[in-house]
């Protein structure tokens, strides 16, 4: 059972081949086998998880039905869950219960999804590897050796280790898309607004976006569909129509106009996964899809631009953990100012104190124009840029990643070759834009992806075509030794 699908699971659950429960207690007992191999998960929910499966095995048998209705995923862990430890990958919240579930998570468990736990994270998932977790590092199935990405590493690890069909995940400047391109799954980052961000811990507020993680675009269809939607209580929710993205998903790419970025093929990306991207250009070119080189002239002030504006947000969102209102506080403080020090300086890691320092000096008197200033009027030209793009093509593909996945703790001493990673998916963030990776090959045995954007709320033209894809490649169907 654990390596179906959730469209899989939902036909058989259907079909009644097998139980919620049935299928609950098995991944529970392959969690509880494997999981210590790559740390995917810091905390499991083996009875929240069984007695949600028995209430859906009970709707199913008074008649309800539901592509979700007893399909078992896990959570990140930034998204709050009532009762239930959400720590952010952080000694700051690990004594952190919810009082109240995220409205993705309100979302799912009323779909009648199985909640087996919270998956490891980078620290406030500011990371791109998964080693900046206070639960330690999460290693890639693929390669235990190798880093699965991050932030969302935690999730993504678990589904290309079949301990579940799918998880969900959140995307500040690619931890959707990396983590997905890195362990051979398709991951959907959606349009800034379309899916709630009440009860999921922030980093960036303007940038951070949940989305989720799964082995096929068939199964991210299923699951963005019971995440997406209007939230009151988020004011940056946006009032916008949820297409059913299933039904999308045959449509035909005939005259679809696919535009490939000349700056994405530079001297920083690996020319085996350049090959791999021209190669996956040709199969859609098969399937009717018409290709123009187009320009994307800003893309190379992205990542300056980010790194000015995420830890800016960061700085001012974390500056609640201090002791006092949220979080550790420190034993024995000798007084109030020793406690705010020695509470954060003890309940932080360093990589969440790094971008801490440089966002409160972004924003510091004197240099918050040299600085937080310029970086969001980049991001307006960063937008612009994809806004003329879109008037020539329907879709923007290109590299994931400039890299595979790398050796765990190779670039933990140079955080700004971490950072350099981030290349081809962080504009998709400053933009605000929709953006997927899928499954395009391999480089010395390590999961290769492609990223496809689009204009925003067309996520269902993202799936389609990534569907279309994989109905014709197999790199999705593939599954790690040993797992």
């Amino acid at each position: 059972m654990h390596h179906m699908t959730l469209a899989e699971i939902a036909r058989g659950l259907a079909d009644k081949k097998f139980s919620s429960v049935e299928l609950t207690q098995t991944l529970l007992a392959r969690i509880a086998q494997l999981d210590p191999q790559i740390n995917s998960f810091i905390s499991l929910t083996q009875d929240l998880a069984l007695s949600q499966a028995q209430a859906a095995d009970t709707r199913r048998a008074n008649g309800e039905s539901g592509a979700l209705l007893g399909a078992p995923i896990a959570h990140k862990d930034l998204f709050c869950t009532q009762g239930i430890r959400t720590s952010c990958g952080s000694k700051m919240l690990d004594n952190f219960k919810a009082p109240y579930d995220a409205t993705v998570v309100a979302k799912l468990a009323a779909a009648g999804t199985v909640t087996l736990g919270k998956t490891n994270m980078d620290e406030f998932a500011m990371g791109s590897a998964n080693e900046s977790s206070w639960y330690g590092a999460v290693k890639n199935p693929w390669n235990l050796e190798h880093v699965p990405g991050g932030s969302s590493g935690g999730s993504a690890a678990a589904v290309a280790a079949r301990l579940l069909p799918a998880a969900t995940a959140t995307d500040t400047g690619g931890s959707i898309r990396q983590p997905a391109a890195f362990t051979n799954l398709t991951g959907l980052k959606p349009t800034y607004g379309r899916v709630s961000r009440w009860g999921m811990i922030a980093y960036a507020s303007s940038l951070d976006q949940g989305g989720p993680l799964a082995r096929t675009a068939e199964d991210c269809a299923i699951l963005l569909q019971g995440m997406a939607g209007f939230d009151p209580n988020d004011s940056t929710s946006i009032d916008e129509p949820v297409p059913d993205y299933s039904a999308g998903l045959n449509g035909s790419l005939q005259g679809l106009r696919i535009g490939v970025p000349k700056e994405y093929f530079s001297a920083g990306l690996d020319p085996r996964i350049a090959e791999l991207i021209h190669t996956s250009v040709k199969e859609l070119e098969k399937l009717g899809a018409v290709i123009k080189e187009i320009s994307l002239p800003n893309m190379q002030h992205a990542i300056p631009a980010y790194y000015v504006i995420a830890p800016a947000e960061a700085s001012s969102n974390l500056s609640r953990f201090d002791g006092v209102r949220f979080g550790y506080r420190c034993e024995n403080p000798a007084n109030l100012e020793d406690m705010y020090k020695r509470s954060r300086g003890e309940g932080f890691g360093s990589e969440v104190q790094r971008r801490i320092m440089v966002g409160a000096y972004a924003l510091s008197a004197g240099y918050y124009d040299a600085y937080y200033l310029k970086a969001q009027k980049i991001r307006r030209l960063v937008k612009n840029d994809f806004m003329a793009a879109f008037k020539e093509v329907d879709i923007i593909l290109g590299p994931t990643t400039p890299n595979p996945a790398w050796k765990l703790g190779a670039k933990s001493s140079d955080p700004v070759a971490e950072y350099l990673e981030d290349v081809y998916t962080i504009t998709a963030n400053l933009a605000g834009l929709p953006g997927l990776s899928m499954p395009a090959g391999f480089v010395d045995g390590l999961p290769v992806g492609v990223q496809l954007l689009a204009p925003y709320f067309q996520e269902g033209r993202l799936l389609n075509v990534a569907h279309q894809y994989q109905l014709n490649t197999d790199w999705h169907t593939r599954t790690p030794t040993g797992f």
